[in-house]
């Protein structure tokens, strides 16, 4: 087996980096882990996607690193996190009914 090349070097480290910010975080090791099983498929000449995904790895690790990052959330578009509530409340609170003669005034 070949020698690893130093930009295999430098992502397997973040890679190890980013596993260790990620524990305690719920859903961040998997998404870690996610993350880099998607990317494993990326060409060895394919150097300039590399280096992206390597700087946007890096923020992300400094994310994780922050004390105020308590978990990992993940956006994929088009997706809806909740269906819409179709169903009207049947018993509004009434502190937020309009007063009567509050609408717009009429002439």
């Amino acid at each position: 087996m070949s020698r690893h090349s130093r930009l295999q070097k430098q992502v397997l480290s973040l890679y190890r980096e980013l596993l260790r910010a990620a524990r305690g975080k719920p859903g961040a090791e998997a998404r870690v882990r996610a993350e880099f099983r998607e990317q494993a498929g990326l060409q060895r000449t394919d150097v300039l996607r590399i280096e992206y995904l390597y700087r946007r790895g890096r923020r992300q690790l400094e994310q994780l690193r922050d004390s105020h990052t308590t978990g990992m959330g993940v956006f994929v578009p088009g997706a809806s996190p909740r269906p819409p509530n179709r169903d009207p409340d049947p018993d509004p609170d009434p502190g937020l009914q309009p007063k009567p003669g509050a609408g717009p005034k009429e002439r």
